[in-house]
């Protein structure tokens, strides 16, 4: 078996040699959304699906099948042997998606357009792009042009993950930004391929670069720069009604901008400790009948979930919001930090998202060779990834189908260039797709045979650099570079 994903069903006999000219579509709603059924005979190639999604996935088995060639940038093969037979295929899971970090290390758009065509070879359908965090902001915002004036670029840069209290950057400045047309046409490149691109935007904690440029945002008033380290940073947001009529009026362009149903605000990893004291916080526990400062955390969340479902859009928040409170019902929960708060929340009716860090983190270290280059996180193999099973199994059955499907991350403090984000992404990121997209058993010595055999050369043929299954490349080490493992 050639295709990776794993197809329902697949027999073929024989062979017919076509050309360029593109295979008859029809639609058959009776088919499983995003499904398709390929017929291939000694006359002809004939795709039905249920929509035109479905097509689009018929067309990337079959480019699958023309071989490695047919991933290139332009052609250079005109006539291509087809095995004869029939096959029928859709999708496991509805989020089948990758977190893509530019604000830490910005990516210009040339390449978020490579990293789209990547994720629509393996089937993937969503992309969660990280725009705003401490150490960067990177979508305009007309109304507020500091967040990018200011906020997109900072003075330097941790190289490697730094020991706690360690002060050393790399003096080399880094920025960047997407203009609204520049967004407009990455949701537009992505939506061609049929791939939703969810933004995030980041409350009330990761907001140093955003603060940096309105000092009115943070707590303190204290003139602040981007941050250049890594890692949780107590400067958040205020809880005033100027900074939440700010954030509104961010949502308000996000939204004319993304024709995303879901739009994430982060939510992650909120220090309280400059709520404890701040005359502004204190103002609103009193209003709002709170006797503990991280009660602030869920209420400013639902703020910005409350105004999202006024614009007609779903809120997506990392597991924290579940802890947070204030979550409304509609609200979709990434479980990042294990598989406990996607078990709780979708047992408290909330739809899920899966992607523990323990599993599915592909910036975190692919082996303990010491050549592994800034190792970071957990262990994650290739065989380990392909072995994640995206429904937990202590969630009770009739809360399954609250498993909206799985998302693998690619977090960019380590990962400073696409050559770096290559080779974190795949070929473990092939495996991903495979456990997303397909049902049954998996077998993972047949799955790397497979990869091995035949997808791997077309990871050549679109110039992606991998990892080899054998280790690093000698150009993709990183000597001297510290790392922190878990």
């Amino acid at each position: 078996m050639t295709l990776l994903p794993r197809p329902v069903s697949a027999t073929f006999t024989g062979e017919i040699h076509v050309g360029d000219e593109p295979p008859a579509v029809s639609f058959n709603a009776d088919l499983p959304a995003e499904g398709y059924r390929i017929r291939i005979t000694p006359a002809a190639v004939a795709i039905e699906a249920a929509d035109e999604a479905g097509a689009f996935y018929a067309a990337q088995t079959l480019r699958q099948l023309y071989g490695p060639d047919a991933f290139r940038a332009a052609s250079i093969e005109p006539a291509r042997t087809l095995p004869c037979g029939e096959i029928v295929d859709h999708p496991r899971f509805g989020w089948r998606g990758v977190l893509l970090d530019v604000a830490r290390h910005f990516m210009p758009k040339y390449e978020v357009f490579r990293f789209l065509d990547q994720l629509a070879a393996h089937k993937l359908n969503v992309l969660h792009l990280h725009l705003t965090d401490d150490q960067g902001w990177r979508i305009e915002v007309p109304e507020f042009p500091g967040l990018t004036s200011v906020g997109s670029w900072r003075t330097g840069s941790w190289v490697g993950r730094q020991p706690d209290g360690t002060t050393e950057h790399d003096g080399r400045p880094h920025g960047g930004y997407y203009t609204t047309e520049d967004m407009r046409e990455i949701v537009a490149y992505a939506k061609e391929r049929h791939i939703t691109v969810v933004p995030e935007v980041d409350i009330p904690g990761h907001s140093q670069a955003a603060i940096a440029a309105y000092p009115e945002l943070g707590n303190t008033g204290e003139s602040l720069p981007v941050l250049r380290n890594w890692g949780i940073n107590e400067n958040v947001l205020n809880v005033s009604d100027r900074t939440i009529a700010f954030y509104r009026k961010v949502l308000d362009h996000v939204v004319t901008v993304f024709d995303s149903p879901v739009i994430c605000v982060g939510g992650d990893e909120v220090p309280t400790v400059q709520w404890e004291d701040n005359l502004v916080a204190k103002e609103r526990m009193h209003a709002e009948g709170f006797t503990e400062a991280r009660q602030l955390h869920g209420w400013f969340v639902g703020q910005m979930a409350a105004h999202l479902a006024n614009l007609g859009r779903r809120t997506l928040g990392w597991d924290e919001i579940l802890e947070a409170g204030s979550l409304p019902p509609a609200a979709i929960v990434a479980s990042w930090r294990g598989e406990e708060a996607g078990v709780a929340a979708a047992s408290a009716g909330h739809d899920v998202v899966m992607c523990p860090e323990q599993y599915v983190y592909l910036d975190h270290r692919q082996a303990d060779h010491p050549d592994e280059p800034v190792p970071v996180g957990y262990l994650h193999t290739l065989a380990d990834v392909y072995a994640y099973e995206p429904v937990p199994a202590a969630l009770p059955e009739e809360f399954h189908e609250r498993v909206l499907g799985a998302q693998a991350q690619v977090w960019t403090e380590h990962l400073d260039n696409a050559r770096r984000v290559d080779y974190a992404t795949f070929p473990r990121l092939a495996a991903f797709a495979e456990v997303v997209w397909s049902s049954g058993e998996r077998s993972y010595e047949e799955f790397e045979q497979r990869l091995v055999t035949h997808h791997l050369p077309r990871l050549d043929a679109m110039g992606v650099e991998y990892r080899p299954l054998t280790g690093p490349r000698p150009w993709q080490t990183r000597p001297g570079v510290p790392g922190r493992i878990r």
